[in-house]
């Protein structure tokens, strides 16, 4: 197209563009274009961190690696740190407040042991996690990969973490008269439920500890009073005889007591099954299920959010 000037001359005007008046909106769709860091797709999600897997599991082993290398025992304290704490408790809840009441010292120093180790998998899940994303926010700001990752892999160091120190608390329980059987095989399941429980509470603290970092210095509070209420160094059913019946069942029924009463009846010969609550193993499925597939969800909601602003 083109038209005359007012010297004389011919001024050619160019075609409209066949993209003109299409709103910002119209031409991303037209030419396949996304919003930088937009939350993919529930499926497309759980694809992307599949996707990630191997970096997941080499990130939770370095930082398994890295988490003693400035101490000279090295990963002993992996092991050593539990046993104190078991040691600290025995002395002040099994020899001055005489918390064994009913269990025989063959039974209770393995019931002690257990406790604090199965509790201790779950209360590092959850202060490791509330720092997930705050804690790393130079990897979440460079590169490009689901969030997710970050909290299931603290989840997984410290199941490697543990399952390191189960060697020592299997050395325990034989020492004290209980010795392998067939029932030491359900420890496999409780520990893979308990594994997801984990990574659900990993997932829910990493958000909520992104949104406010405050949460990571309230979180041990919260973890020491859960820890008192779980039964870690007394049998629940024992210190309650007396108290109305509900009170009980309603702390045996928390998912902390519940994977550490499996764990204790698969392992020790003396703590049979009236120390467990009714359908534990319908308990313990629960809770894995319903925390890991609600936390899952309730991270990826926030995924474009994280290190932002």
């Amino acid at each position: 197209m083109s038209e005359r000037t007012h010297d004389g001359g011919v001024a050619v005007s160019a075609a409209p563009s066949p993209d003109e008046g299409l709103t910002a909106a119209r031409l991303a769709d037209k030419y396949g274009l996304a919003v930088s860091g937009a939350r993919p797709s529930l499926g497309e999600y759980v694809r992307q961190l599949w996707g990630r897997r191997h970096f997941i599991l080499a990130f939770s082993q370095a930082k398994l690696t890295a988490q003693y290398s400035q101490a000279k025992l090295g990963q002993v304290w992996q092991v050593a740190t539990p046993l104190l704490n078991a040691a600290v408790y025995y002395l002040i809840f099994g020899l001055i407040l005489k918390a064994s009441r009913g269990m025989s010292h063959d039974v209770y120093i393995p019931f002690l042991v257990t406790g604090v180790f199965v509790f201790t998998f779950t209360q590092s899940s959850v202060l490791s996690g509330v720092r997930a994303i705050s804690g790393n926010l130079g990897l979440v700001r460079a590169l490009h990969f689901p969030r997710a990752a970050l909290p299931v892999s603290f989840a997984l160091q410290q199941l490697q973490q543990l399952l390191f120190s189960m060697i020592v608390l299997f050395i325990v329980a034989v020492g004290f008269g209980s010795y392998p059987s067939l029932s030491w095989l359900l420890i496999i399941p409780a520990l893979a439920l308990q594994f997801l429980f984990n990574t659900g509470l990993a997932l829910i603290v990493a958000r909520a500890g992104a949104k406010t970092p405050d949460l990571a210095q309230l979180m041990p509070f919260i973890l020491r009073t859960w820890m008192y209420a779980s039964g870690v160094m007394f049998s629940i059913t024992t210190m309650l005889a007396g108290r109305p019946e509900w009170i009980a069942r309603a702390l045996q029924a928390n998912p902390a007591a519940v994977y550490m009463d499996l764990i204790r009846y698969a392992l020790i010969d003396g703590y049979g099954a009236s120390n467990l609550p009714p359908h534990v193993w319908a308990l313990a499925l629960f809770w894995a299920v319903a925390v890991f597939a609600g936390g899952f969800v309730y991270f990826w909601k926030a995924e474009e959010r994280y290190g932002r602003g």
